[in-house]
């Protein structure tokens, strides 16, 4: 990041939360990471509180350090100018007011957002999305969403934009949100871990391990695995015939499998597509920080357009 004023940035994803501390410099002094807290009905609440805590941690380790405002992102269906969560199947809040209840924690102006929109204008504005003008910057973890670039802008659609991960793929298995067979449910990381503990009765950490075992010849491993990337390679599909993106870019916690990823995801593209243009299939360059790095440029533009330096 360039230089500017010193922000505070929250990405609250379905798993992890993340908290860093950006300074004028531009560099992330510290980055904390704890699970996201579940409480049930109270969850939305539970989070505000943790971000309080780690805020409080971040200024205790870096006293020097004085942010002028805090980026927060959170996943589900959101409402950026009202700065409100509107609905997250994951996590389980409806119609929370993050921004105020967070600005009312620290004590600062906060820059509210969805976590994968603003995970991939960071992607466009600093990394492997940057050379292109019509591109989709597609989050592959707990969940699946992108970001949609059209023309060099962002588009939103009013919050809903970008949720390809609740698109029906299959017959099953059930998703979060209700319905069966969303693409979420099959070829989100989660999802395969899930798929194939349901399948084999052997509990796996991760989608990493159910690669490994793919790739050491579990045929019910495989057989999860090619089924994810049917549905991606589907999905992608219905994305080129519909917005003809120069560029696809993954990022989240599957893409860490590279090549192992994008070969297949190519291959089955290719067998789909016909006259529509065929997209690159890139991995995100910025990496597992793309979230914070995001909420962060969000609070420096919130700074900006404020005028608060």
């Amino acid at each position: 990041m360039h230089r500017g004023a010193a922000v505070l940035a929250f990405d609250v994803g379905g798993t992890d939360l993340k908290a860093a501390l950006v300074d004028e410099a531009g560099s992330i002094l510290e980055i904390v990471r704890v699970p996201t807290p579940r409480d049930g009905a109270r969850t939305a609440d539970a989070v505000v509180a943790q971000v309080g805590e780690l805020a409080r941690r971040l200024a205790s380790s870096h006293p020097q350090v004085r942010p002028t405002a805090a980026g927060l992102l959170v996943p589900g269906y959101v409402d950026d100018e009202a700065g409100v969560g509107i609905f997250s199947e994951n996590l389980g809040w409806t119609d929370y007011p993050f921004r105020a209840r967070a600005e009312s924690a620290l004590g600062l102006v906060v820059a509210f957002g969805h976590d994968v929109r603003a995970a991939g204008e960071a992607e466009y504005r600093l990394g492997a999305a940057a050379p292109f003008r019509d591109v989709v910057v597609v989050t592959i973890g707990t969940g699946i969403a992108g970001a949609i670039f059209l023309e060099g802008r962002p588009y939103a659609g009013g919050g809903m934009a970008g949720e390809i991960g609740h698109s029906k793929v299959a017959d099953g298995p059930e998703c979060v949100c209700g319905r069966n067979g969303c693409l979420e449910a099959i070829a989100s990381a989660s999802a395969i871990a899930r798929r194939y503990t349901f399948a084999s009765g052997i509990a796996v950490n991760g989608a990493k391990e159910v690669l490994e075992r793919a790739a050491f010849g579990d045929p019910v491993a495989a057989g999860i695995w090619e089924s994810a990337l049917d549905a991606l390679a589907l999905v992608f599909s219905h994305t080129v015939a519909l917005l003809a993106p120069e560029a696809i870019v993954l990022g989240g916690g599957l893409a860490q499998a590279g090549a192992l990823l994008l070969e297949p995801l190519e291959r089955r593209l290719d067998a789909i597509l016909t006259f529509q243009r065929r997209p690159q299939l890139l991995l995100a360059s910025i990496g597992e920080n793309a979230g914070v790095i995001g909420a962060a440029l969000r609070a420096r533009d919130l700074i900006s357009r404020r005028g608060l330096v």
